[in-house]
């Protein structure tokens, strides 16, 4: 290696070291900024009160229901079911 080469190669190793020094710092920095910020509260359900942890789909007279909604065809699909069994 010829000396111009050997203090191109420093000047290289050196501008690389100061970067990753830069970086680290950086990365340090934005590390505290990001532990830093307030994660947001749970809200209260707003809801909770008209429901409370009931399924408010859920139809409690299934056979009421598939009457009131299906009428003849449930009639039709079901009147064999006890020839079956």
């Amino acid at each position: 290696m010829t000396e111009d080469q050997k203090a191109l190669r420093y000047h290289q190793i050196k501008t690389i070291a100061e970067r990753q020094k830069k970086m680290k710092a950086v990365k340090a920095r934005s590390k505290n900024v990001i532990l830093n910020i307030p994660k947001p509260k749970k809200k209260k359900d707003e809801y909770a009160q008209f429901y409370n942890n009931d399924n408010v789909n859920h139809w409690t007279d299934a056979s009421k229901y598939a009457k009131q909604y299906y009428g003849e065809t449930l009639h039709e699909t079901t009147k064999w079911d006890n020839e079956w069994d």
